[in-house]
């Protein structure tokens, strides 16, 4: 139910980043909005919820491996997948970081 939770919550904060890129898209980019810390923010929990989710999968798996009672070999594989899902769509997002500052970086002054 947790893991549930929390790849809710990871949702949430990959779609919060997503308005607020569209938003960004929309206007000029200022350094000294709020809503840069506010982005920054959400990218780090959003990373940090990652980090804690390949944690609970590892334990998972070391439970199984060592032969821990009361850890199902059905939860340590949803955990690891679902930690995989998040690192890719993570690895997502940063590829589009990268590609935008890329296109940035590119544009005639």
């Amino acid at each position: 139910m947790k893991t549930t939770m929390d790849t809710n919550q990871l949702l949430s904060q990959m779609q919060q980043l997503s308005k607020l890129a569209k938003a960004g898209e929309n206007s000029a980019i200022n350094t000294t909005n709020p809503a840069s810390s506010e982005f920054g923010g959400l990218l780090t929990k959003a990373i940090n919820s990652v980090n804690q989710q390949q944690r609970e999968a590892g334990q998972l798996a070391r439970q199984i491996e060592t032969g821990d009672g009361g850890v199902s070999l059905v939860k340590a594989m949803i955990a690891s997948q679902k930690a995989s899902v998040a690192f890719q769509a993570t690895m997502q997002v940063r590829n589009k970081v990268v590609s935008a500052y890329k296109d940035i970086m590119n544009m005639p002054i």
